[in-house]
């Protein structure tokens, strides 16, 4: 099998150190790998397959030789550097915003539009955390009756801060552990811990935010549906890995929740867990405990929208899905594999 030189950019971040571990896990042919952070990380070492590979200081010179490039850097560094990489002959799948809705770049999901890979001229987008673990489901009950509206409630996880986020879940929880005063909240708007925090991005328009229009814009263009209605409110919300959503559909033709069980039971990339008479909880609904550390996206609590005038044209869903895994690192290195196939 022929092995690729590949790089990843931002290889110290949550999602960066994500991809290490999905590349060797998912057995991913690198012949050669190369580490690339900030200044501060240069030097430092981790280990790859028995080797310790030195991390290099980020800078469009160390992207020569490469074939892939995964980019889990913030939208500065990517628009800075990764039109670099493409210069050089890389093809490159980065999880930034930065190139997301640039007609020029597919933006893919595996499950949903591989094919659209077949266009890029460089640079392939892998969509925002939420996006992907709510189209997921979605796509395939599209499939069965045509999606024209989506109305989701999202509660997203400290990881999908990154890991600052994470650090100031645990440290919070800590001293509220030990009775001490929270220490002021830097990777939040506010306190977390024992709280909820119903804005995730800056303020768009009509009163919306920018994390809460993506899943109508990245999904209109993922799924190739233009006029496609999504209202979205996003949450923050005092658990430390995995997102969850609650997703209500509206269809051009009847569909019984049967049909939607039988659909999500068949779905590559889902596993259904929806057993309300089950006796252990963890076998009757997905929770983000069960989810986290792994790629698939539990879908449970499936049942018709009984506030449809329509009523045989709603369903409404529960899903969860690691937003590191699947929900950025998972999702751009099947993309990788799949430039490789």
């Amino acid at each position: 099998m022929k092995q690729y030189t590949v790089a990843i950019l931002g290889a110290t971040g949550a999602v960066g150190t994500q991809m290490l571990e999905c590349l060797n896990e998912q057995e991913f042919p690198v012949g050669k790998l190369k580490l690339l952070a900030s200044a501060r990380s240069a030097g430092k070492t981790v280990e790859f397959r028995g080797e310790q590979i030195v991390i290099e200081e980020a800078c469009p010179e160390a992207f020569e030789g490469c074939d892939i490039v995964l980019g889990a850097a913030g939208d500065d560094i990517a628009k800075e550097l990764l039109p670099e990489a493409v210069k050089r002959g890389a093809v490159v799948v980065d999880n930034s915003h930065a190139f997301r809705m640039d007609p020029e770049v597919p933006l893919v999901v595996p499950e949903i539009n591989a094919d659209d890979i077949k266009w890029h001229h460089g640079l392939i987008a892998n969509p925002n955390c939420a996006t992907i673990i709510g189209l997921v489901p979605t796509w395939p009950l599209h499939q069965l009756a045509g999606v024209k509206r989506m109305i989701v409630s999202t509660y997203q996880a400290a990881s999908g801060a990154g890991a600052p986020g994470m650090a100031e879940l645990e440290a919070q929880l800590a001293a509220l552990g030990r009775g001490e005063e929270i220490p002021e909240p830097r990777a939040f708007a506010a306190q977390l811990a024992s709280n909820l925090i119903p804005q995730i991005g800056g303020v768009k328009e009509e009163g919306f935010t920018s994390e809460e229009m993506k899943l109508q814009n990245e999904g209109r263009k993922i799924m190739h549906l233009p006029e496609l209605r999504v209202n979205c409110t996003c949450v923050r919300v005092p658990v430390l890995r995995s997102h969850s959503e609650s997703i209500t559909l509206e269809f051009e033709r009847d569909i019984t929740a049967e049909e939607a069980r039988v659909a999500l039971a068949a779905a590559p990339g889902v596993k259904l867990v929806d057993d309300m008479s089950a006796e252990d909880a963890h076998e009757r609904f997905p929770m983000p405990m069960d989810t986290s550390d792994q790629d698939l996206i539990w879908v449970g609590r499936v049942r018709r929208d009984i506030s449809n005038p329509e009523a045989a044209r709603g369903i409404t869903f529960w899903c969860c899905g690691d937003q590191i895994r699947k929900g950025a690192a998972t999702n751009a290195v099947q993309i990788a594999k799949l430039l490789c196939e």
